[in-house]
């Protein structure tokens, strides 16, 4: 298997998933002959046509209504919001209509739709263009909200998300649009909703996803030095959530590490800290800690790098995690 990069077993999924399903459809701002901004789509009009590819306006509220329509006809749309922060305006589709007409119509309707968010920051980009907005999603009940850390999880997770009979958010971390691996494009992987272990260790669990994941693992290699053996679990399904899988390897290690870029406050790892602290107390050494970004707005390109969780910042946070008994003073 050669190597490819994410962006490209992205566009392998769309290109295996329109040639598979007459029903699938790719729509969006500049997804046709220009392929897009971070050429996701390149060629995928040229090859198979503007009536399976094609441009729409600068209107995300539009792109998403109009794609319901579509999967209320039976057809099956793939649409891209070009940028993360694009997509707000799309929002009230999403929460409204999107998420609710299934349970609107006490199923009699579904919409087999992927809403494509390219999201998150490292790319040098400026606000409105590097937010982590996955907690608006995951909040919303009837979505189903995934996102890939590597490029095979990226051809699988996207062709399931296009199977799905749910609506899918599908966020693509645009800090690894351009990370390599060998992929292979064999269905049958982990299914959608499961979490996976990217690299044991019996010490502390870091829980990563999307463009987190590489550093998750970094981070893992580095703790070697500090006598830590590190396990790593890419989430891969913010919701629904796996709690088996992730709960059985805290339960192993006895402590946990949630990272994610997005801020803090109200943030996804709030949930997963809840989830894990209810469901292993018992087996717990230490509190569930986060590293996360900052409760700021975006900053400039400059100072992107204080915004983003880095492997020193999870270093420290996992020393945090009370290693050694120490006595209780009393009144501290």
């Amino acid at each position: 298997m050669n190597e490819i990069s994410m962006a490209q077993a992205l566009n392998a999924a769309l290109r295996d998933a329109v040639k598979d399903d007459d029903r699938v459809l790719i729509f969006g701002e500049d997804v046709g002959p220009l392929g897009g901004v971070f050429r996701v789509t390149d060629g995928i009009t040229a090859d198979f046509g503007e009536e399976r590819c094609f441009d729409t306006p600068l209107a995300e509220a539009g792109i998403v209504g109009f794609a319901v329509g579509m999967a209320m006809g039976g057809f099956r749309p793939v649409v891209e919001m070009q940028f993360d922060a694009f997509a707000y305006p799309a929002f009230e589709q999403i929460t409204s209509h999107v998420a609710k007409l299934r349970n609107r119509t006490r199923g009699a309707l579904s919409l087999p739709m992927v809403i494509r968010i390219p999201y998150a920051g490292g790319i040098g980009g400026v606000e409105h263009h590097c937010d982590s907005s996955e907690a608006y999603y995951t909040h919303t009940p009837g979505l189903r909200v995934v996102t890939p850390g590597t490029p095979q999880d990226a051809y699988d997770l996207l062709r399931d998300a296009i199977d799905s009979p749910d609506p899918v958010i599908f966020l693509e971390p645009k800090c690894r649009y351009w990370a390599k691996e060998a992929v292979s494009f064999t269905r049958g992987k982990a299914p959608m909703d499961r979490a996976v272990v990217r690299r044991a260790g019996k010490d502390v669990t870091l829980l990563a996803y999307g463009p987190m994941v590489a550093t998750a693992l970094e981070t893992a290699e580095a703790a070697t030095a500090e006598g830590w053996d590190v396990e790593v679990v890419d989430l891969r399904s913010l919701n629904p959530f796996d709690d088996e899988t992730v709960s059985a390897s805290v339960r192993r290690t006895g402590r946990a590490v949630v990272v994610h870029e997005a801020a803090g406050f109200g943030g996804y790892g709030a949930e997963v800290v809840a989830r894990v602290t209810e469901q292993c107390f018992h087996r717990l050494h230490a509190p569930v800690l986060r590293v996360t970004g900052l409760d700021i707005p975006y900053p400039p390109p400059k100072l992107e790098r204080h915004q983003l969780p880095d492997v020193d910042r999870i270093l420290d946070t996992i020393a945090r995690l009370q290693w050694h008994d120490e006595p209780v003073v009393a009144g501290a």
